[in-house]
Order: structure tokens, then C-alpha cells, then sequence
């Protein structure tokens, strides 16, 4: 019997919803009439309708979030519509705060926000006993993290097999980045380490390799973050992987030392780096080192065998164009592996919206509530900075390009800024943007084409040294075929790279 349906929307397969699973965990004596239904963005709203359907629940949760909100809401809708009968009751990020504002929330008969590890199985209980609250919204209840049951044994034989696993040692974050929703956590709380290091040993038994840990600051404490890597250190073989998000300015040599005891391609750090301006960060009340963020991003770089991933953000109050092509090439200097540029969005609930009016911000009104404009950056110059995000993520963190990438950007020392690898990349984003009107579906074989014909007629380089570059580039990335500007004398013959399951594009760069 299937009492209640646990849903969610992912962005794709590979993510298991870590939020469904807790829920699950949690649901004590309910739990054997529980079941995970979990759909990815694209599928027909329909179809999800149906499936969930014929699981002939009394209740469904959906987990909503800034980048399935849209599809949920169709899915309630229709859901609603065929079935009135079924209680539908919505949690999560997205629907935690401006409750008001929102269809999904509407359209449900309950709304949790907040943290929902108790309060779901308390409404759960509530409304099969025919009893459920007269009000629509409910504040959820955060208890000690004793209280809660570990979720991990929910991740079935094909969740560790062929996806990513995400795990926590603690929740919350003590900073106040403004542009953040853990900017409303008063702290961070740690799960019993002790315990939480025996699940992950459960989960490795079963064979799990691939862990991403969705704590804000893994670095916090630094005892804590060792004892987690010497867990992993114990058990490195070739298949090990494992992502956190880091803290950039806070890097003690204790933490060094167990880092760099770690083989090539087993770790990859997320390094929020935001914006390097000191007026800026003042602004957001992003407290941040920026001198020891860059030794550290350096030193991670240069001394570590770790997969670096940074981030910018564009579109934050104060902040102009320059100064973000400024912090991109300050940035690009430190070599991280892949630079993630994303627009600011505005996500509900976070403290960001009090600069609305002063600084000129300008929201889009529909998910992913990204900034449009400001007083610093026009309309015409924030979908510039898109459509260059859009390519980079193609050509600079795509790993298929690392001989012809230079030849793009220009030397490492640059004379001005509009020299510099921001404004040389800006202008190959501009012109391709020209040249074929779209940021999707560029295939790699035209891309390749298109990169040429740049680099050649706009940038002059001569034809040989561009064409040798994206040939061997292009051989080594696994493509097939032959590219229009190659010639019988342009011979690649280069390796394709060894990859692992799941991590191909940073083996490209690690095996650069």
C-alpha cells in the first residue's frame, strides 16, 4: 500500500534528491507506506501525473525548487484537476518564503516551509487520520540534528551504482552573503561525526565512490573536515570522487597536509570566490580574505591534485562591467580548472532584495529570478555577460579546448584590460552570438569552424598554428569526423584521454 508519494523534479537523472530521502527517513512508523518518485526536467507533466497517480496515493509531497518551480506547478495543477481527492502538500527552498506570490502554492493544499524533517511526518499522521490543520501554511520545525534519521540507506542499488550521491556532515553556514538563503542561518550545525562517518562507510561498502557533499563550508572546522578526508584517504582506489564546497580564505596547513596526500582526479573543490571587489563584498556582507583567497586558490592549483572549480557572479549591486572583467581575469590567473560565471538571482527570502531600489536592480519576474539590468550594467551588457557564460561553459570549461584556448585569450601577461582574457573571450562571444544568433545546440564540429574562422580573420593567427591547435584538440576529445579547415598535412593522431564513470570533462582537464 502507497500512502505517500515523496516527489521532486531534478535537473537530470544522475541527481538523487537527498530532500525526498530525508523525508523518507523520517517518516517512522508511515515509512512502509512511502515511496520516492522522482521525474526529470523535461518530461510532460502528464506523464508525471499518471505515474504518480497509479501509485494511488493519499498524499503527495513535492519538493520544489528554483529550477523545477515552473514544471511543479503545471504538475500540481493537472494533478489537482483529475484528482481532488489527493492532499498535495509542497516544501523546499523555493516555496519557503513569499508563500503569497506564488501559484504552486495556491494550488496545494499545504504548504511547509522551512525545514521539514518532522513537521512532514507529523502532517503525514495528521491528515490519514482525518484530522489535517485548518491552515494552509506551516512553519517548519527545526530540532536538534540528533533528532533526525540519516537518510542514506535510501539510496537504492541503482542510485550508488549510477548516480551522484549527495551527502552532509553538517547544515546551516555563519556568514551572511546576502545573495544567499543560508544568509538567514544564524549558524552551522554539525551532524555527530562519528555517526555520520559510519553511514558513509555503509554506503562505500555498498560500493559507492561518488560522494557530493552539499555542506555550504566543508573548511569550517578544520578537525572535522580531516577526519573527513582521512576517512576517504583510507579508502582511496582509481574510482573515488569526491566534491565540497570550500571556503575560500580558509585553508590552515593541517587541511593542506591531508589534501595533498590525495591522488590526481579523486577530489574537486568548489571554490566561491563571488566577486573580488572590496566594495562590493562590503555591500553583501560577504566577509572574504582576498589575498589569502588567492594564495590558496594558488596553492590548491599549483600544489594540490584537485579538480578547481571557482565561481563569479555578475549582476551584484556596485559592481560594473569592468570590474567584473577585472575579477575574471584576476580569477582566470589562478588557472582554476573551470570558471562558473552565473547572473545573480534573486532567490525568495534572501537579503539581497534590499538593494533593489538603490542600486537599480532589475528582476526577472519568473524563475530563475535572475537580475536583468542595473544602475552599473545595462540590459544589452547583462545578456552579453550570459551569452558569455554560455560560451565559456563550451569552450573554457569544457576541457575539449586547452591548446587552441591560449591562442583565444592571449598571452598570461596582458598590457590593459581590453587586452585581457575577459575582453579577448567578450569578443569572440559577441561575434559568434553575431555569426549564428543561439548559445544551444552548437555542435562541437561547427564549433571547431567557427573557432577557426575567429581566430584567423578577426584575431590573425596564422592559419597553421590555429589549425594544428583545434585538430589535435578536437582528436583528442573522442570527436570523429574530419574538420573543413584540415588538410592532408595536419596529422593530430592524439590520445583520447583515460576518463572515470561520471567525470569525463574533468578528466579532460586534469589529463591536459
Amino acid at each position: 500500500m502507497t500512502s505517500i508519494v515523496l516527489s521532486t523534479i531534478n535537473a537530470r537523472y544522475v541527481h538523487a534528491a537527498l530532500g525526498l530521502r530525508y523525508l523518507l527517513a523520517n517518516l517512522g512508523e508511515l515509512k512502509q507506506e512511502a515511496r520516492v518518485a522522482e521525474f526529470v526536467l523535461g518530461q510532460r507533466p502528464a506523464d508525471i501525473v499518471e505515474a504518480i497517480l497509479a501509485l494511488r496515493p493519499s498524499i503527495v509531497g513535492f519538493g520544489v525548487y528554483i529550477w523545477n518551480v515552473d514544471e511543479t506547478t503545471r504538475v500540481v495543477a493537472q494533478l489537482k484537476r483529475v484528482a481532488p481527492e489527493v492532499t498535495v502538500v509542497v516544501g523546499g527552498p523555493e516555496v519557503s518564503y513569499e508563500v503569497e506570490e506564488q501559484r504552486v502554492c495556491a494550488l496545494a493544499d499545504h504548504v511547509v516551509t522551512g525545514w521539514g524533517d518532522v513537521t512532514f511526518p507529523g502532517l503525514c499522521r495528521d491528515i490519514l487520520a482525518g484530522n489535517p490543520p485548518a491552515g494552509k501554511v506551516i512553519a517548519g520545525e527545526q530540532p536538534d540534528l540528533s533528532q533526525i534519521t540519516f537518510p542514506y540507506e535510501h539510496y537504492t542499488d541503482e542510485d550508488v551504482a549510477k548516480r551522484f550521491l549527495y551527502v552532509e556532515a553538517s547544515r546551516g553556514c555563519p556568514f551572511k552573503c546576502e545573495f544567499c538563503l543560508s544568509a538567514l542561518d544564524k549558524t552551522a550545525w554539525p551532524f555527530d561525526l562519528g555517526a555520520f562517518l559510519a553511514e558513509l562507510a555503509k554506503l562505500h561498502a555498498r560500493g559507492a565512490r561518488h560522494f557530493r557533499f552539499v555542506d555550504r563550508t566543508f573548511n569550517l572546522k578544520v578537525a572535522a573536515s580531516v577526519r573527513i578526508l582521512e576517512f576517504f584517504l583510507e579508502r582511496l582506489d582509481e574510482r573515488l570522487f569526491v566534491h565540497f564546497e570550500v571556503i575560500p580564505d580558509h585553508l590552515p596547513d593541517k587541511l593542506k597536509e591531508a589534501i595533498a596526500r590525495f591522488p590526481k582526479g579523486s577530489l574537486q573543490f568548489e571554490v566561491g570566490i563571488q566577486t573580488w571587489n572590496p566594495q562590493v563584498q562590503a555591500l553583501i556582507s560577504r566577509k572574504q580574505d582576498n589575498a589569502k583567497a588567492e594564495q590558496n586558490l594558488a596553492w590548491l592549483r599549483n600544489q594540490a591534485n584537485a579538480f578547481v572549480h571557482a565561481d563569479l557572479i555578475a549582476g551584484l549591486p556596485g559592481e560594473d562591467l569592468e570590474s567584473f572583467a577585472g575579477g575574471f581575469d584576476r580569477l582566470h590567473a589562478l588557472r582554476p580548472h573551470e570558471i562558473q560565471l552565473g547572473i545573480l538571482k534573486r532567490l525568495r527570502g534572501t537579503p539581497i532584495a534590499r538593494h533593489t531600489e538603490s542600486f537599480g536592480m532589475r528582476w526577472n519576474p519568473y524563475a530563475p529570478y535572475n537580475v536583468l539590468a542595473t544602475d552599473r550594467v545595462n540590459f544589452a551588457d547583462m545578456q552579453r555577460i550570459a551569452r558569455f557564460a554560455r560560451y565559456w561553459e563550451l569552450v573554457g570549461n569544457s576541457g575539449r579546448f586547452h591548446r587552441t584556448l591560449p591562442l583565444l585569450l592571449g598571452n598570461s601577461s596582458f598590457d590593459s584590460a581590453q587586452d585581457g582574457p575577459f575582453a579577448r573571450f567578450m569578443r569572440f562571444s559577441d561575434w559568434l552570438y553575431a555569426k549564428t544568433g543561439r548559445t544551444h545546440e552548437i555542435a562541437l564540429k561547427r564549433l571547431c569552424e567557427f573557432l577557426h574562422s575567429f581566430l584567423t580573420q578577426e584575431l590573425k593567427i596564422q592559419p597553421m598554428l590555429a589549425t594544428e591547435a583545434l585538430a589535435r584538440d578536437y582528436e583528442e576529445s573522442g570527436a570523429k569526423g574530419r574538420l573543413s579547415f584540415m588538410n592532408a598535412g595536419v596529422r593530430p593522431d592524439a590520445p583520447r584521454p583515460t576518463t572515470r564513470r561520471g567525470r569525463l570533462r574533468q578528466s579532460r582537464h586534469l589529463h591536459a
